[in-house]
């Protein structure tokens, strides 16, 4: 069975890189897919298990020119190394300023050049010393027969100063020198490196607000006596106590106290949510005015917030579709950009016969065209929107599904859970004649008593409050879709819907609950004597933002269908108050995945909203799966997104933030093609002066950081 392994990538500067690690990592034995992100320098690799795979990985990484560790051994960039960073720019621009001298003062009419060895003094250490990284980056890549922007840097900065340095030291004096295109160039993609990694840097902070969520200890109540212990000491079923104003330290249930806790980084939810014994809350949340107690029932990665960091990381490390031509293109953008340098340098050199404006326009189409940008559109875009989603309580599985929900032109919801509160009460009992309250609702207890659904939950609460017992059952057997049946006493009895009397050839009869819009189960015998029993009528409240929720939807004139396994009448009644012209009822598991397949023959691509067991399959089979947090794990494992708490109108938000980053990637990667489609003509004809390439060059790669970074101000 395969499984997922994620490595930290240094020494990538552009998408030409991303190509190379990728297609060493591709070749390493057993290894089933990876995707590398250039945003967050991380490489997602699903492999088959071989206790020999990370070395073989980081051995593969090595030789591409690479230095790859695991991405839990990764040390943090930290803010020594960004001065390190900070103070080679700031020594790149102090040795360079002076050789703009000449540009600066030619522009009032009186030219003052430093003399020729007085600029290869300040030049040459910009050159090796400072732009080191450009050639030991490009000498990595030109072994692994490649190229990336620090091949083109590299090459284009020596010639400009090779040109130059052969004039000060061979030529006659009074040539024109270029010392200041090679060191200004190699400044200006300092400063687009230093200004690109502190934007990336805060790409990934929706991550670090979640990890920092986590407390270092927790205050573990043993034996009577409170102690603080280390987080990774407590175990399941320890008693852990919470302080006013301390962080609630493991997943757990309230065993005593009763306070106010706000899970606002982990759920999206504003207000704080009152805590009282039976409640669970989550590790990383809160607590606000009152002390709790609390039973561990889930620690280390087995936690919510460990599992939804897990699901961002995921998210963030995935390649969306569209990256797919990124690649091609990447793939040969350096090869062919030292192609168009190369005829440019032969083309003005031939036809001008002078060799500074060849090598002056080669060095410019060099620059120009750093394929920096076009790496960055789409894994920036996606890693800030999917934190600015995740912070708003929006959890996203992976890139490809993000660009399936901006198309989504339907939204079918489940009606229980989803629509409704999903916390039905057995409103009434109607039984057949002949047959009392009591033993009605006896029955039903009987049938209902080993069942999770949460109608069974109702009858037994009712049962418990009315002091009714149930009987011994046996043979209890579960009808996904339809309902229960069993055996009591002798006797065979079902309690379910319509389709599941009619499959023990029994009928029911209209009831007056259905018009009032509750959800009616009939008890029935099917043996010895097969008749209908009685009705129960059941209650549930319908969600407060249901109604705002659909009006979003309707407002982004998306369509919404209502996908139930209630009867026709009462689902009617529900779709009438909420204004859903589309209802498909009386649903088996399996009718809601044929229904949506009918409304894509209609040519719509659906959303489907759901949040139970039932779901599931309805979930995969749709183009986009959406599930409430508050429903079944299995519901969640098969839907595309996640929604952390149980409110309907993060659906529209979920579609929004969807079109958004896809907006973005447009964006980026519009500009990056524009930039290079005017920027390279430009430099071959003689337009552009390296100096300005690089700026140009260092503006791109920032631009479309920044771009995408207005995410993060993004909220529901």
């Amino acid at each position: 069975m395969s499984q997922s392994f994620d490595f930290s990538i240094d020494g990538m500067t552009c998408a030409s890189c991303v190509g190379r690690v990728e297609r060493a990592i591709a070749k390493v034995p057993g290894v089933v897919q990876v995707a590398v992100n250039l945003a967050t320098h991380r490489a997602h690799v699903i492999a088959e298990p071989s206790p020999s795979l990370g070395q073989a990985v980081l051995t593969a990484v090595a030789k591409a020119g690479f230095t790859a560790m695991a991405a839990g051994q990764a040390p943090d960039i930290g803010e020594e190394t960004d001065r390190r960073h900070l103070g080679d720019l700031v020594a790149a621009c102090l040795l360079s300023t002076p050789l703009l001298l000449g540009m600066v003062t030619g522009a009032f009419g009186h030219r003052f050049m430093l003399p020729g060895w007085s600029q290869l003094a300040l030049a040459t250490p910009v050159q090796f010393w400072l732009g080191r990284r450009f050639y030991a980056a490009g000498w990595r890549a030109a072994r692994a027969l490649s190229g990336n922007m620090d091949l083109l840097v590299a090459i284009g900065t020596s010639a400009a100063y090779g040109l130059s340095a052969w004039r000060v030291l061979a030529s006659p004096a009074g040539e024109a020198l270029y010392f200041e295109s090679s060191a200004v160039v190699i400044t200006f993609v300092l400063l687009g490196k230093w200004l690109e990694e502190r934007a990336r840097g805060r790409t990934a902070s929706a991550i670090g607000a979640l990890m920092r969520l986590k407390p270092d200890r927790a205050r573990v109540r043993r034996a009577g006596e409170d102690s603080l212990v280390p987080l990774a000491e407590v175990m399941i079923d320890d008693v852990v106590v919470v302080r006013p104003g301390e962080r609630v330290a493991v997943d757990g249930i309230v065993v005593d106290g009763a306070s106010a806790v706000d899970e606002s980084m982990i759920t999206g939810e504003s207000l704080p949510v009152d805590k009282a014994p039976g409640d669970t809350v989550t590790g990383g949340s809160m607590n606000a005015n009152g002390l709790l107690v609390v039973r561990a029932t889930a620690i280390d990665a087995h936690s919510i917030l460990a599992r939804i960091v897990r699901m961002v990381e995921d998210a963030q490390g995935s390649k969306a579709p569209i990256q797919r031509l990124v690649d091609k293109v990447a793939a040969i953008f350096v090869p062919v950009v030292l192609v168009v340098a190369l005829a440019t340098f032969a083309a003005w050199w031939v036809i001008g016969g002078a060799l500074a404006p060849a090598v002056l326009n080669a060095v410019a189409v060099m620059v120009i065209a750093c394929p920096c940008a076009l790496g960055l559109a789409t894994p920036t875009a996606i890693v800030v929107g999917t934190g600015a989603a995740a912070r708003c309580g929006i959890l996203v599985k992976d890139a490809a599904a993000l660009e399936r929900a901006a198309a989504v032109t339907m939204v079918a919801f489940d009606k229980t859970g989803t629509l409704t509160e999903g916390r039905p009460w057995l409103a009434d009992l109607a039984p057949a004649a002949g047959v009392s309250t009591g033993d009605l609702l006896s029955w039903a207890a009987s049938l209902q008593a080993a069942s999770e659904h949460p109608l069974a939950e109702a009858v037994r609460a009712r049962a418990a409050a009315d002091g009714v017992a149930p009987g011994k059952l046996d043979d209890f057997l579960a009808h996904p879709g339809l309902g229960v049946s069993g055996t009591l006493d002798g006797r065979v009895l079902i309690l379910g819907n319509r389709k599941l009397l009619a499959a023990n050839g029994l009928a029911a009869g209209h009831t007056p609950f259905e018009d009032r819009g509750q959800t009616v189960a009939w008890l029935a015998e099917t043996a010895p004597d097969g008749r209908v029993l009685g009705a129960l009528a059941f209650a549930d409240r319908v969600k407060p933002t249901a109604a705002m929720a659909l009006r979003r939807l309707t407002e982004r004139s998306v369509d919404v269908a209502m996908l139930t396994g209630d009867s026709a009448p009462a689902a009617d009644t529900l779709a009438r108050q909420l204004g859903i012209h589309r209802v498909f009822a009386e649903l088996s598991p399996g009718d809601k995945r044929a229904a949506l397949d009918r409304l894509r023959a209609e040519g719509q691509i659906v959303a489907m909203v759901g949040d139970g067991i039932n779901d599931a399959p309805a979930l995969a089979a749709a183009d986009v799966g959406i599930a409430m947090a508050n429903g079944t794990d299995v519901a969640i494992a098969a839907a595309s997104f996640t929604l952390m708490r149980g409110d309907p109108t993060l659906v529209a938000a979920t579609l929004d933030i969807a079109c958004r980053i896809q907006a973005k990637i447009r964006q980026g990667l519009g500009w990056a093609f524009l930039y290079n489609l005017l920027g390279l003509p430009l430099a071959a004809f003689g337009q552009l002066s390296p100096v300005v390439a690089g700026a140009a060059m260092a503006l791109s790669s920032v631009s479309v950081v920044a771009n995408a970074l207005s995410l993060r101000r993004w909220r529901v």
